[in-house]
């Protein structure tokens, strides 16, 4: 019989490199699925349309960069709480970024801008809150829990030492020899 088919058709045997090969191009697609789909997340996340920082303002006009750049570097971003308004990236930031802007860009000076943002946000969105009754813990508070740490820390060093050491009574210590076995060892020496 024949065959209608060219030997180069024919099926040859899977040798075991074969199968681990077939296996490898099974786990490249799917890799290439994944370095592609990380590629368009890391795109989306740092692409400067998704950044408003600093290139979103025009500079051309009333407000100064290095002045405006000082001005938002003083400033705390109010969600991110350890970030200034230069640094974070939150919804808020933007915001407040752009006011200060709008603000500069009226002829305001930052002394004005700042007692503006305090009297809407309190002291809590300057980085150096100023030194009044009000914010006493935020300079003091510190202090105060570091001298209480070491008060404890010395009430409990001077109540350890004043502790008498515990001693066996005789019972105990001629009970604690015979379970030893110290009695024979007594013994043969006397």
């Amino acid at each position: 019989m024949k065959r209608l088919y060219p030997s180069s058709y024919r099926r040859r045997p899977v040798s075991r490199t074969d199968r681990m090969d077939t296996g490898l191009r099974r786990y490249d697609g799917s890799l290439r699925m994944v370095l592609f789909a990380c590629l368009a997340v890391s795109v989306a996340l740092f692409s400067p349309v998704q950044a408003a920082g600093l290139e979103a303002f025009d500079f051309t006009g009333n407000v100064d960069e290095t002045r405006f750049k000082s001005l938002i570097s003083e400033l705390r971003c109010l969600v991110c709480q350890n970030q200034s308004l230069a640094d974070s990236d939150a919804d808020l930031a933007h915001d407040l970024r752009r006011e200060v802007y709008e603000l500069m860009d009226q002829g305001k000076s930052d002394q004005e801008i700042i007692d503006f943002l305090v009297a809407r946000y309190g002291d809590f969105v300057l980085y150096n809150p100023p030194l009044k009754p009000e914010t006493w813990i935020l300079w003091y508070g510190p202090f105060g829990l570091l001298a209480a740490g070491l008060v404890v820390l010395l009430y409990t060093v001077r109540q350890r030492r004043q502790q008498p050491e515990a001693r066996f009574s005789e019972q105990e210590q001629q009970r604690l020899k015979q379970l030893l076995g110290d009695d024979n060892h007594e013994d043969k020496s006397a």
